[in-house]
């Protein structure tokens, strides 16, 4: 990692420093919101001490960054318009990325203050559609290009479907519980077990289910939220020091191999159906002008060139290594333009399943060496999560413990609250979906309070409900606001 600072400018390293703070430091503030739920039940069921529960939890939130692959990553920067994506490296880029951080950072310490379990994914979502639509305005541009809405749209249901999946689930389990073992100290509340029967620990195997499922749950957030801070870093690095980071220097010969072929096969698709692209995807004169004058305006018209060129640049060679640091710009610039000109070509009408497999395969091996995060990234964002946790988790584990219904929260309300926010968490991150560790989970847990007639503390949800709806709009407004000052400053 030191090597990253060699040869660069005092001002750049320190600009560099200062970007990878604000990126750890969402990170951190979100270990208070979203990884402090993953050990809430664990904690309040006195299942675990604090400090055991949380550097577990820090554990395994590493374990599930490193196995959780970067499809989550990707989803949340590919909220951005490829031409956003493409000028990341300039100055107006840099303000992008810090706006939508210290929006994302503000918000996220306000609410925590208020104990209120708020989702991060949720913040972050809102200050990456605010940078959008604000560079939009600024440019004269669309608002309808200012964002991949198609993206917005998947991720906002992603987010919207999930607590409801977890309020059900974990209701429909805790009513099994009840009706399979009616008379069983899983359904006490810690508080019960120590006045009736004096013991300050839940059962053995109900205690192991909720250390089980604690840590399966922050598995998944490592393996779901974690990548957020992954993929911002790595626009951070793109941005500010492009030369190592633009495209992955330890690219095997097979990866840019692999690159090369898609390219030739997504331009014989190309060729093969030029005539209906043409007719689906009509240029405009200010298509074919942006085409003309901008370098990182992509369009489909385009591909053949930035295939051609692309393969000019590569060459032979088996490694990116012996390219400069402005063609290693241009290679990744022409990647993701052929990428989106990929994604494109999938909706057109007519094309059968074989066709859009080969599409989506062809995008695959387009963005494998663009697509990528050094190792370092990941044991920064997990540390950062883990010590997040252990600074941040009395307020939101009292929040989920004692605020959500109006009784304690049982051992089974735990387990069954837990376990369905693992497995719902898991399934999103196959999927490559975001989700909200705190919404799941706190659903979960109202869920199970509705299915135990225990009743809601009405005014601890209007208050998750509203910073639920308020966050979107709240954050969107603080980062469109910091970024046009940003915008400001820089001319």
């Amino acid at each position: 990692m030191l090597e990253l600072f060699s040869g660069l400018d005092t001002y750049v390293a320190i600009t560099l420093i200062l970007s990878l703070g604000f990126v750890l430091a969402f990170e951190f503030i979100n270990g208070f919101h979203d990884t402090a739920n993953a050990v809430a039940t664990v904690i309040y069921t006195q299942s675990m001490k604090p400090q055991l529960a949380v550097v577990a939890s820090g554990i395994f939130n590493f374990t599930g960054v490193l196995a959780g692959g970067l499809a989550v990553a990707y989803a949340i920067v590919h909220l951005l318009p490829v031409d956003l994506l493409l000028s990341v490296n300039t100055g107006k880029g840099l303000a992008m990325v810090f706006a939508l951080l210290a929006a994302a950072i503000i918000w996220n310490l306000g609410t925590w203050y208020f104990g209120l379990p708020a989702s991060s994914s949720h913040t972050l979502i809102g200050a990456i559609i605010g940078v959008g639509i604000t560079n939009a305005l600024i440019n004269h541009a669309s608002v309808a290009n200012g964002i991949n809405w198609a993206k917005a749209i998947e991720v906002g249901m992603s987010l919207l479907v999930s607590p409801l999946v977890g309020f059900m689930v974990a209701g429909i389990l805790l009513a099994l519980l009840r009706r399979l073992m009616p008379l069983s100290n899983i359904h006490k509340s810690p508080f019960q077990r120590q006045q009736i029967e004096g013991r300050k620990h839940p059962p053995f195997w109900t205690r192991f289910m909720l250390i089980l499922s604690a840590m399966g749950v922050s598995f998944a957030h490592g393996s779901n939220d974690g990548q957020k801070g992954v993929g911002l870093i790595m626009l951070v690095l793109i941005g500010i020091v492009p030369a190592k980071f633009v495209v992955n220097l330890d690219s095997t010969p097979y990866q840019i191999e692999r690159t090369r072929d898609a390219a030739v096969h997504l331009q014989s698709f190309y060729n093969r159906n030029h005539v209906l692209i043409a007719k689906t995807f009509p240029i405009t004169a200010e298509d074919a002008a942006k085409s003309a004058s901008d370098p990182n305006h992509c369009s489909i018209a385009d591909t053949d060139k930035r295939v051609g060129t692309l393969l000019g640049l590569l060459g032979d060679a088996p490694s990116y290594q012996h390219l400069s640091s402005a063609q290693r710009w241009e290679v990744r610039a022409n990647l993701l333009c052929l990428d989106e000109s990929a994604k494109q070509a999938a909706k057109l009408p007519g094309l059968n399943e074989s066709d859009k497999q080969h599409i989506a395969e062809l995008r695959k091996d387009l963005s494998t060496t663009t697509e990528y995060a050094p190792l370092w990234v990941i044991l920064a964002v997990a540390a950062a999560l883990g010590i997040g946790t252990m600074i941040g988790w009395k307020r939101v584990v009292l929040t989920v413990g004692e605020k959500i219904g109006k009784k304690d929260m049982t051992y089974a309300q735990g387990v069954c609250a837990q376990l369905t926010a693992a497995v719902s968490i898991g399934l999103a991150n196959l999927f490559g979906m975001p989700v909200s560790t705190t919404h799941v989970l706190s659903s979960g847990v109202a869920g199970t309070m509705v299915a135990e007639r225990a009743g809601l503390q009405w005014s601890t949800i209007r208050n998750i409900l509203l910073a639920w709806l308020f966050t979107l709009p709240a954050s969107m407004g603080l980062a469109a606001g910091l970024y046009y000052v940003a915008t400001l400053v820089i001319k």
